[in-house]
């Protein structure tokens, strides 16, 4: 086994920064916002604890953004090959230095704000069970505390161990944790996270061969690994679990991702919640046939938020295992789907709600909670704030749980695959509006393509082949005998975990990157008990990558999976795209809305604006059924990622996660926008494309802000670039 790889440089001391530059950096309402940025820090992976990704800082501001020059460039390929497409990791800024994560090894770096060095790096010892990690590259960053009067730096790895790393050298902390029986490992400083979650786990408990903490969970009880990193809490680290995508697997098997809490100070286990309830505990009797005793997952994919002065901290939960067929977990499987609210001294559970029921759709809860206080009403609320892939904003009290606008329970169309279960009724928020009103109304005539009768006419004939429905829309079976052709429903956000919502806890206002996307679900095919995983989602082995295959022994395969053959509609044979819904010459039948940037004002749930990023794609502007015709901006490809500074949203556009290339038509710029309006007041060229975030800080009296750019298709993959001004 290798050993523990430390780099350590010289570093200056950080200078204090003078009272009065703080004070005019603050707004007049920071008292408003949770700890994290005071200072001008930038503690916590969303900058506050609340995970606004809002920054009081002013000192870069609307009449000077485009005065900004490049301070610095880190290089992330300079800590080893294959790049992950996406860097999601948002540094920190604590006590004068950056701290964030790179590389498929998930090695934390230490870097000198003012100039980009790296001050030192620390990279866990190889495992095979890092080898099997189907998440290798994911990591969003590290948590920072202060234990016993030093900063400690908490990462959880791909392989699931959880370290607190001093933070000014990067050793793993003496007389911390347990020691790791392997080669390379320190006696302290780690935490082996399997035994701790799965020892209360019955086909853990079941099993008679010997745990072995190089190869981690046998392949046929699941996998586990993480992706955000823990969050600190009052001496609490709550550690968030990850397992396999749900929707790359097919045995019904998996490790429950039960949520726990550790000593700060001496990595002692403290509490364990279980996301899958067991019998006696709430919400067990959502689990039928029991399923509760195999079913995993139910993974915290998203970072946490928490309320220090509440105790509590905040988490949010995808699906159980395989998503797109439900009939082996049938019930409404609390607590999949949900935003949580948990005692971080004790676990227990405060408060929760949950979004969605019997997940079958991959509409696992993206992004974090965010937090800030509101008047709603003349009434000041301490609020929770959940944005969704459907598109829908859920809005709380977060000390109660009480909504803060009422939420109502609509029908759904139910399954018709044999054996498979969907939920009768799902909840929608009535306020605030969706981020696109389509996810209330479904694929209505209202958003059919208009730019000619004729079109119009032809996007009707289409529609009426389907059968639309809203945003929980379930597949058929391949061979159904419905008089239409498919199912088809609409979504209104898109998947924003690589382009998370932000707020500004100063104003109330939030802000969400969103496009619509419908689609027409893939036909559903018995496997006839024949374990058919998707080779699409291959985990990598030793000595190269190894088929993602379940052992046939003492596993049970889904009975109906998703199928990729499509049948012509009835009358025509219209062009048929990804999506499995027909289109006009390749042109999609409804209004498309492809970059769109919403603000809202919180205190009262109205939207305060929306205005499409980017221009219409070519394609679109260029097709021979458009032109001379003056046709609406749809915004263009990829995504709108953004943080709040002061009064700008500073704001860039994403790579395309779908192509995963760098959009000819999308100007590699950082802007610096109005947040009360949108426009555009400065900008200046970035280097490579933005992925996920950004952050700002305040160092020797200069304010930075922070961009993650790159991917494997540009000269900077995983990379961090600073501006400041002159």
């Amino acid at each position: 086994m290798a050993s523990i790889e430390f780099l350590v440089a010289p570093r200056a001391r950080a200078h204090g920064v003078v009272v009065a530059l703080l004070l005019m950096t603050a707004t007049a309402s920071s008292a408003q916002r949770l700890t994290g940025t005071e200072n001008g820090e930038w503690r916590y992976l969303g900058g506050d604890a609340g995970h606004t990704r809002s920054s009081p800082l002013d000192q870069i501001h609307g009449d000077n953004f485009g005065d900004l020059e490049v301070a610095w460039l880190w290089r992330g390929d300079n800590f080893g090959p294959n790049i992950d497409y996406f860097n999601r990791s948002t540094p920190i800024y604590v006590d004068g230095v950056l701290y964030t994560v790179a590389s498929p090894r998930r090695q934390v770096v230490a870097i000198e704000p003012a100039t980009g060095e790296t001050l030192w790096t620390f990279r866990e010892p190889e495992t095979i069970r890092h080898l099997r990690s189907p998440r290798q590259a994911y990591g969003k960053g590290v948590a920072y505390a202060e234990v016993n009067g030093r900063g400690v730096i908490f990462v959880t790895s791909p392989a699931f161990f959880l370290w607190a790393l001093d933070a000014k050298t990067g050793r793993p902390l003496e007389n911390w944790g347990t020691s790791v029986p392997l080669d390379g490992f320190p006696d302290s400083g780690g935490l082996d996270l399997i035994p701790p979650l799965v020892s209360d786990w019955g086909r853990w408990q079941d099993r008679s061969a010997s745990y072995d903490a190089n190869y981690g969970i046998p392949r046929e009880l699941g996998m586990v690994t993480a992706s955000a990193p823990p969050i600190v809490v009052n001496g609490v680290v709550v550690v968030l679990v990850g397992h396999q995508p749900s929707y790359g697997q097919t045995r019904i098997e998996n490790v429950p991702g039960d949520i726990m809490g550790f000593d700060a100070a001496t990595g002692a286990f403290k509490w364990k919640f279980h996301t899958i309830p067991r019998p006696g505990e709430f919400g067990h009797e959502t689990w039928e046939n029991d399923a509760w005793q195999w079913s995993g997952d139910m993974s915290t994919w998203a970072p946490a938020s928490a309320d220090p002065d509440l105790g509590l901290v905040y988490l949010v939960t995808n699906a159980s295992t395989v998503q797109g067929y439900a009939g082996h977990r049938p019930g409404d499987n609390l607590f999949g789907g949900s935003v949580l609210a948990l005692d971080v001294q004790t676990g227990e559970r405060r408060w929760h709600f949950q979004i969605h029921r019997s997940d079958q759709w991959n509409y696992d809860l993206p992004t974090p909670p965010m937090l800030m206080d509101l008047t709603v009403d003349g009434r000041q609320i301490p609020a929770l704030i959940q944005n969704t892939k459907q598109g829908l904003i859920f809005a709380f009290n977060r000390e109660t749980g009480e909504p803060i606008w009422p939420i109502e329970e609509r029908p759904v169309i139910q399954t018709e695959v044999p054996g498979n279960y969907t939920s009768a009724m799902q909840p929608y928020p009535t306020k605030p509006e969706p981020v696109d009103r389509i996810v209330w109304d479904g694929l209505t005539e209202e958003y059919l393509v208009d730019y000619t009768p004729e079109m119009k006419q032809e996007a009707l004939e289409i529609l009426s082949y389907y059968r639309a429905g809203g945003l929980y829309v379930p597949a058929l079976p391949q061979d159904h005998d419905n008089p239409f052709y498919n199912n088809v429903g609409c979504l209104g956000g898109g998947n924003i975990i690589p382009h998370p919502p932000v707020a500004d806890p100063s104003t109330g206002l939030m802000f969400s990157s969103h496009r619509r996307t419908c689609n027409a679900p893939t036909f559903m095919a018995p496997t006839n008990g024949v374990d058919q995983d998707d080779p699409n989602y291959a985990v990598p082995g030793v000595g190269g990558a190894t088929p993602n295959k379940t052992p046939t022994t003492g596993t049970t395969v889904v009975p109906w999976l998703p199928r990729g053959a499509r049948r012509p509609t009835p009358e025509q044979d219209p062009f048929v795209s990804p999506t499995g819904l027909a289109t006009i010459e390749g042109l999609r039948i409804y209004k498309p809305m492809d970059n769109q940037l919403s603000a809202y004002q919180m205190n009262t749930g109205e939207r305060s604006w929306s205005l499409p990023v980017g221009e219409t794609a070519a394609a679109i502007k260029g097709h021979p059924r458009l032109r001379g015709l003056d046709i609406p901006n749809a915004g263009g490809a990829g995504w709108s990622i953004q943080m709040v500074a002061g009064d700008l949203l500073v704001q860039t556009r994403a790579l395309s996660e779908g192509t995963r290339q760098i959009v000819p038509d999308a100007p590699l710029e950082l802007h610096g926008r109005d947040k009360r309006t949108g426009e555009i007041l400065g900008s200046v060229p970035l280097p490579a494309p933005g992925q996920y975030g950004m952050m700002t800080y305040l160092h020797d009296g200069k304010q930075y802000i922070v961009v993650q750019i790159g991917s494997v298709h540009t000269d900077f993959p995983g990379s961090l670039v600073a501006y400041a001004l002159p």
